[in-house]
């Protein structure tokens, strides 16, 4: 099935974001698990904002990682719960 980049887009904004809730929460991480161009990785967790998702960067550059701050409207609940279909939808592996 097709789906519109509206919706690839808002998934894998909520699927990164998940990600970096359970840890996996560095570009190399992330791009690793889910084969994503680096620099789409990047731009995902930039765009993050745009949803009132509060993503920061902790730590030195070798050795930081990101951390979701505030969720805002957005129930990481919800997103646990349908991680299977977010993967589906995006054709990325479900994490661990």
């Amino acid at each position: 099935m097709k789906h519109s980049k509206t919706k690839t887009s808002f998934y894998r904004r909520l699927y990164v974001a998940h990600l970096i809730s359970v840890g996996v929460n560095t570009v190399p991480q992330i791009t690793q698990l889910t084969g994503m161009p680096r620099r789409t990785a990047q731009d995902t967790i930039a765009a993050l904002d745009e949803l009132a998702i509060r993503c920061e960067f902790i730590g030195a550059k070798k050795d930081g990682g990101y951390t979701i701050n505030d969720w805002g409207a957005i129930n990481p609940l919800w997103i646990k719960g349908q991680i299977s279909h977010i993967c589906e939808v995006l054709e990325y592996p479900a994490p661990d």
